[in-house]
C-alpha cells in the first residue's frame, strides 16, 4: 500500500542515515583525539584498566626520579669514600717511610696531620641535599626503588636502604699515634691498616648500593615503557583502520541521502494515479 502520509522508506532510510552519521562521527572524534577509547562510555571495563595503568606510569615517573636522587646522593658518598681510601695509602706510605731512624719524623709527622684534615674536610663535604653517608651527624639514606600492585589490591612501594657508614666515627684518624720515632712509626702504620679496611669495606657497601640503585633505574624505566606501549594499545587509534573506516562511511553517508532523496520522492510517483 502506498501512502501519501506514511513514507516507509524515507523512515527506514533516515534511520539508517543516522546510523551511518553517527559511526562517521565517532570515527571522526578518534581521528582527532588519535584515541579509540577516550572516555568511560567509549568502554568502561578497557577505560578503567588505562587509568590504573596510567597511575602506575605516573608511580613509575616518581620512582625514577627518587632513584636518581639516591644515584647521586650515593656518587657523592662513593667519591667521598674512594678519595679517603687513597688518602689513607698515602698516610701509610708516609708511616712506612717513618721506619728507619735516620726518618725525618717531624715532617713525616706534619704531613701526616695534613692528611689528617684532609679526611676530615673530604667527610664533611661528601653531601648531597643535605645527606651524608660518611658523618657521624649524617643519617642513613632510604630510596623508593618500585611500585607493586597485585591483582586488585592496593598498590605498594619498595625501598632501597643504605645504612650510614659514619666515617668519622669508624675511622678515628684524630686519635692514630703521633709519629715521632721508628717505632711510633710502626704503631701508626697498624692503625692505618685497620682505618684502610673500614674504608675500603665501607667504598665497598656504597659501591655496591649505587649499581644497585642504577640497575633499578635501568628497569624502571624499561617497565614504565612497556606499560606505555601497553596502554596505547588498549585505548589508541588504529589510524590505519580508521582511515579505511572513514572512507567507507563518507560513501555510505551519500548512498544513504541519495535512498533517503528517493524515498522521498516515491510519494510523487501516486500523482501519476490521477492523470
Amino acid at each position: 500500500m502506498s501512502s501519501i502520509i506514511t513514507n516507509n522508506s524515507a523512515m527506514v532510510a533516515l534511520q539508517t542515515l543516522k546510523s551511518i552519521n553517527s559511526n562517521l562521527s565517532d570515527t571522526q572524534n578518534e581521528i582527532a583525539t588519535g584515541k579509540e577509547i577516550s572516555s568511560a562510555k567509549d568502554n568502561s571495563a578497557i577505560w578503567a584498566i588505562s587509568k590504573v595503568m596510567e597511575a602506575d606510569v605516573a608511580g613509575f615517573d616518581a620512582v625514577s626520579k627518587s632513584l636518581a636522587v639516591g644515584e647521586a646522593t650515593l656518587g657523592v658518598a662513593s667519591a667521598g669514600a674512594e678519595s679517603i681510601v687513597e688518602t689513607l695509602k698515602e698516610m701509610e706510605g708516609l708511616a712506612v717511610s717513618g721506619g728507619s731512624e735516620t726518618a725525618d719524623f717531624t715532617k713525616i709527622q706534619a704531613e701526616m696531620l695534613q692528611k689528617v684534615a684532609q679526611i676530615a674536610d673530604t667527610i664533611e663535604a661528601s653531601q648531597f641535599n643535605g645527606v651524608n653517608l660518611l658523618s657521624t651527624a649524617g643519617a642513613g639514606l632510604t630510596v623508593v626503588s618500585s611500585v607493586n600492585r597485585v591483582g586488585t589490591a592496593a598498590a605498594t612501594t619498595d625501598t632501597i636502604t643504605v645504612a650510614n657508614l659514619d666515617f668519622e666515627a669508624n675511622i678515628d684518624t684524630a686519635g692514630m699515634t703521633a709519629i715521632t720515632d721508628a717505632a711510633s712509626a710502626a704503631t701508626a702504620f697498624g692503625e692505618i691498616q685497620v682505618m684502610l679496611t673500614t674504608a675500603l669495606a665501607g667504598a665497598s657497601t656504597i659501591g655496591s648500593a649505587a649499581s644497585r640503585v642504577e640497575d633499578q633505574g635501568v628497569f624502571v624505566s624499561k617497565l614504565s615503557d612497556s606499560l606505555k606501549s601497553g596502554i596505547g594499545a588498549l585505548v589508541d587509534t588504529d589510524m590505519e583502520a580508521a582511515s579505511a573506516r572513514l572512507q567507507a562511511l563518507q560513501t555510505q553517508q551519500q548512498l544513504g541521502v541519495q535512498a533517503l532523496s528517493i524515498a522521498n520522492q516515491a510519494p510523487q510517483t501516486i500523482l501519476s494515479l490521477f492523470r
